[in-house]
């Protein structure tokens, strides 16, 4: 039976997991959109060299588990001379993932732009730096921030993922105490709810963010 009265001298560990994993997860989320914009340009950029290299990244990582990344940027990058501590690999792994993520969201996001905007802007004396800044990517952020909002709250749950790597974020604080109190019911349950209350409010944030750009 269920006995809330095991969790409340272990709630200050769960909340410092939980904002372990809120910290990890939003820094990944704002380093891979900036990656993602990069790799979102090279994709539709003239270059094909440039296109191929970004369209072939982000093939890898949509296309492996985000475990296998994590464990490859963990085990991989220190046979290679680089040696990263557990929570700064999680950032770098979820960053690379993400990004490629939010790379193809922002490039779908191009594709829903009239075909004559840029010939339009032109006309007007506009360069493709002032059209790309100053008209395309505000019309893109607007119009893919749901799906964008939705990779954050993907992201926020992949990462109990990085507990496979020794951070100690909400899951793996559940899965210590779990095992230290032999009440696994009580702890995993507080953590989904945890991950729910968070998912909930980086969803709400979203949404109040769409208002404001529409009203803008």
């Amino acid at each position: 039976m269920f006995d809330f009265s095991v969790i409340l001298p272990h709630w200050p560990q769960l909340l410092a997991g939980l904002g372990v994993c809120f910290g990890v997860s939003m820094a990944a989320i704002v380093l891979g959109f900036v990656f993602g914009w990069a790799i979102c340009l090279g994709s539709v950029g003239p270059l094909r060299a440039l296109s191929l290299a970004c369209r072939l990244y982000v093939s890898f990582f949509r296309g492996t588990p985000l475990l296998v990344q994590l464990t490859l940027v963990f085990y991989a990058l220190p046979a290679l001379g680089i040696s990263l501590p557990p929570l700064l690999a999680a950032v770098v792994a979820l960053t690379l993932n993400t990004s490629a993520f939010q790379g193809e969201i922002l490039r779908a996001g191009f594709r829903l732009l009239p075909r004559g905007q840029m010939e339009a802007a032109r006309d007007l004396g506009l360069s493709r730096w002032q059209v790309l800044r100053h008209i395309q990517m505000p019309q893109v952020f607007r119009s893919m921030l749901p799906a964008l909002t939705n990779e954050t709250i993907d992201i926020i749950k992949n990462s109990a993922l990085v507990s496979a790597v020794a951070v100690t974020e909400l899951m793996r604080t559940a899965q210590v105490l779990a095992s230290t109190t032999y009440r696994p019911i009580e702890f995993f349950v507080s953590a989904g709810l945890l991950y729910l209350l968070l998912t909930l409010f980086v969803a709400r944030c979203g949404r109040w963010l769409e208002s404001r750009l529409r009203a803008a």
